[in-house]
């Protein structure tokens, strides 16, 4: 037991912790939806479009929440106007804006003395740096996005499924569509300290994409999603503290590694189903050619 309690022995530790599982439970509930549209580049160039407000809230020594918050409202009217406006598709805008955005940051960051410290700090977390004050302001920002996506769920489902059904249905589906865009950036916004802007897209994407491969409904995967991403931040933190390795960047890898180690486990079992019936179609046929044959002698 001591293996498993002596990584959260400490204070900082075990702020560590809480921020990284409200974190994880934050992007798995509305990673759920990113996967279930399709939508992970967009989510990933959305992760590192608030990386100039972050960084220019630093500079200006202003909360990084704000900074964050406008950075995403300015990707998000961008991308639209490029889509728009041009024949580009909203791919092509969101990769332009994925650099643009990210390069930003880097040169708003560049002006600071602790250049390398900050960006360290911006682009992968410092998940032992959190306060209580931080772990207070991310529990209520958490549990907002976790009631506004199951207020939202219905019109979420029917947006993911078929977005003109959803129109005829009177759910409004660029309304569901834009409150999406609001919980994605409030989920990077929570999650930025402690896993940092670049690494919480693996709390994003790995955990729902691991549930799709295990459920087959959306309440099953989002619940799933959640049990993942809380299991992926305990183990992180857990061996980042036995590796001497980075905790925020463990976190984020622990998922990914567990979506290849499913995927390969459902290949497998699926190639084992699939021999098992080729066998029992062939015992049938064999079974089928020997009575035909004894009919006939008789």
């Amino acid at each position: 037991m001591d293996f498993l309690v002596e990584p959260f022995a400490l204070g900082f530790q075990q702020r560590a912790l809480m921020a990284g599982a409200l974190a994880g439970l934050m992007s798995a509930v509305v990673g759920t939806w990113l996967v279930l549209r399709g939508m992970s580049f967009f989510g990933d160039a959305f992760v590192h479009g608030v990386v100039p407000g972050i960084a220019a809230a630093v500079v200006f020594d202003v909360n990084p929440l704000i900074g964050a918050a406008l950075a995403a409202g300015v990707m998000v009217v961008m991308i639209e106007a490029v889509h728009r406006q041009t024949l580009l598709s909203e791919d092509t805008a969101i990769g332009l804006l994925f650099v643009g955005m990210l390069a930003l940051g880097v040169v708003i960051i560049s002006r600071l003395d602790s250049f390398s410290g900050s960006l360290t700090s911006i682009l992968f977390g410092d998940a032992l740096g959190v306060t209580a004050a931080d772990l207070i302001g991310q529990a209520i920002l958490a549990a907002v996005i976790i009631g506004a996506a199951t207020l939202l769920y219905r019109p979420l489902l029917a947006l993911s499924f078929n977005g003109d059904k959803a129109q005829l249905l009177g759910m409004r589906p660029k309304t569901a569509h834009a409150a999406l865009l609001v919980l994605i950036a409030a989920a990077v916004i929570g999650s930025y300290q402690s896993v940092g802007t670049l690494l919480v897209f693996g709390l994003l994407v790995g955990p729902p994409a691991t549930a799709s491969l295990l459920s087959r409904t959306v309440g099953t995967m989002m619940l799933m999603s959640a049990g993942i991403a809380l299991f992926s931040v305990w183990l992180g933190l857990t061996l980042s503290y036995y590796l001497d390795t980075a905790g925020s960047a463990t976190m984020a890898i622990i998922p990914v590694v567990l979506f290849f180690l499913v995927l390969s486990g459902v290949k497998i079992k699926r190639g084992a189903h699939s021999r098992a019936t080729r066998r029992k179609v062939a015992g049938d046929h064999s079974g089928a050619g020997v009575s035909a044959v004894s009919n006939a002698g008789k």
